[in-house]
C-alpha cells in the first residue's frame, strides 16, 4: 500500500466523484425514509404519532436542499487542487527563472 500515491492528470477528480456518489447514496436513503414515513402515517390512527412521523419525514426530506452546496464546495476544492498542480508543474519545468 503506497501512501501519497500521485496520479498524473487527475487533480482531485476522485474526490469529486466520491462526493457525488456519496450524495447519490444519501439521496436514496432519504427517499426510502420519506416513503417509509408516508406508509407509517397511513398505518397508524394516533394523532400524536402521525404528527411525530410527519415532522420526522419532513425534516429528513429537507436534507436534499443542501446537496448543491456540497457539490459547489467540492468543485472549488478540486479546482484549487488543479491550480496547485499546474503551478507545481510550471515551477518544476524550468520555465520560470529566478532573477536576483
Amino acid at each position: 500500500m503506497l501512501l501519497g500515491k500521485q496520479e498524473r492528470g487527475v487533480a482531485g477528480l476522485t474526490i469529486l466523484l466520491s462526493v457525488i456518489v456519496m450524495l447519490f447514496v444519501i439521496g436514496l436513503l432519504v427517499m426510502v425514509f420519506a416513503l417509509m414515513g408516508g406508509e407509517l402515517q397511513d398505518a397508524t390512527d394516533d394523532a400524536t404519532a402521525i404528527d411525530v412521523i410527519n415532522d420526522t419525514a419532513t425534516s429528513i426530506s429537507s436534507v436534499t436542499d443542501w446537496f448543491n452546496i456540497f457539490i459547489v464546495i467540492t468543485a472549488m476544492v478540486v479546482l484549487i487542487l488543479l491550480v496547485v498542480i499546474i503551478i507545481t508543474a510550471i515551477r518544476g519545468s524550468g520555465m520560470l527563472q529566478g532573477g536576483a
